[in-house]
């Protein structure tokens, strides 16, 4: 795994970006890949209402079912689509809808396969849940790390198990633990989602939870705010007036970089702040500023602290 050296500058954090170019000379792009999967919160296995605040085609631009079969477009078909038209761009397949390892081995197989086929395709980044990996499925992920690049995405949103709870998640963190064990031993690249702003949760609460990450030894984290989107349990909660959001960026820009500042310097910050697809779906917050500007006010503030990512990192 690389590790770069902390350069100990102000504003500093370690962007996904900079790791493509470290490992790779040059950048690299994600496309995101809709396989059709389901989940196990949402099929009945563990629950039917999924996640208070998911409502998948909200983030995952070309989300269309939560069925096991196949969208309309194949994943060939997504990939041409998707790909950057400068000649011989590297690209990852992001497989980013729902659950991507919820299925049988041999389907994965296949629809790994049939994205590496593509020439321009370098590697994959699987989004998943902890409970759907099993130490066979890692088996199957682990041959690829012999011809790939591979980051395997785990939903973690808070290592409060409390939080977990009221969220209705479905697993608790020491599922979390276990997965992140498992697939670390195998030389595959982790990446962990939180969500900041949760009900109930306390800036104290998410710097622990950014204490838990560190712990154990992750290689990425994807950050997001807490957005209410329709459709989802949390917007009858945030109608009820139970639920509270950073109505403001400028709000969520401090307790974003508090977590900088704890976060070991070897994470690769892979997203600062939750997207939306659909502007028609969010119900709050509405920020004006784009994923450029948010980047450039995380920035600011880290340079006015005279901080950077992991100044108050322990060991």
């Amino acid at each position: 795994m690389n590790r770069p050296v902390q350069p100990n500058q102000p504003g500093w954090y370690y962007r996904l970006s900079s790791f493509f170019r470290n490992k790779f000379g040059e950048p690299v792009y994600k496309i995101p890949i809709d396989a059709g999967f389901s989940c196990p919160n949402r099929d009945g296995t563990i629950g039917y209402s999924g996640c208070s605040y998911c409502y998948n085609p909200s983030f995952a631009p070309s989300s269309k079912s939560s069925s096991p079969i196949p969208t309309q477009l194949s994943i060939t078909e997504q990939i041409n689509r998707g790909k950057k038209k400068k000649s011989q761009a590297k690209h990852l397949a992001y497989f980013q809808s729902y659950t991507n390892t919820y299925a049988p081995l041999m389907y994965l197989k296949e629809l790994y396969d049939e994205a590496l086929s593509s020439p321009e395709v370098i590697g994959l980044s699987i989004a998943t849940r902890s409970d759907c990996v099993t130490e066979k499925t890692l088996d199957m992920l682990e041959s690829y790390t012999q011809h790939c690049h591979l980051w395997i995405e785990y939903g973690l949103q808070s290592a409060h198990d409390e939080t977990l709870q009221q969220i209705n998640r479905g697993h608790d963190t020491a599922s979390f633990a276990h997965a992140v064990k498992m697939t670390r031993r195998r030389g595959i690249y982790t990446c962990a989602h939180i969500i900041l702003g949760l009900p109930g949760e306390t800036n104290t609460m998410i710097l622990e939870t950014i204490d838990f990450i560190n712990q154990l030894g992750i290689d990425g984290i994807k950050f997001h705010h807490l957005q209410v989107i329709k459709n989802t349990t949390l917007a009858d909660q945030y109608k009820q007036g139970k639920v509270t959001v950073y109505e403001k960026c400028e709000d969520y820009i401090p307790v974003l970089c508090d977590c900088l500042e704890k976060l070991a310097p070897h994470i690769v910050i892979h997203r600062l702040a939750s997207q939306t697809t659909s502007a028609e779906l969010l119900i709050a917050p509405h920020w004006p500023e784009g994923a450029g500007q948010i980047a450039s006010a995380v920035e600011t503030e880290l340079r006015t602290r005279g901080a950077y990512q992991g100044c108050r990192y322990k060991i």
